[in-house]
């Protein structure tokens, strides 16, 4: 068991915890193609950095997750 925030229990139950897959039967995810990554955060935080007349400006941290977005391709 887990917890969120560090106080409120949080367990695990794969009768009520389940998500439907959205991938394509059949479809080969190794292959190269555009893929999406969304990233959701609790509050709607703005964990990577700020958007300013339409473009990220990233923060340290924003700057870190670029660093290891940019080298996925070579691991």
């Amino acid at each position: 068991m887990g917890t969120l925030d560090g106080n409120i229990p949080v367990t695990y139950n794969p009768e009520i915890n389940h998500r439907r897959s959205i991938r394509l039967k059949g479809y080969d995810y190794s292959q190269t193609g555009a893929y999406f990554v969304t990233v959701c955060v609790k509050d709607h935080v703005c964990l990577f950095g700020d958007v300013e007349q339409g473009e990220i400006k990233l923060n340290e941290a924003g700057n870190m997750i670029k660093t290891w977005w940019l080298s996925i391709s070579d691991k």
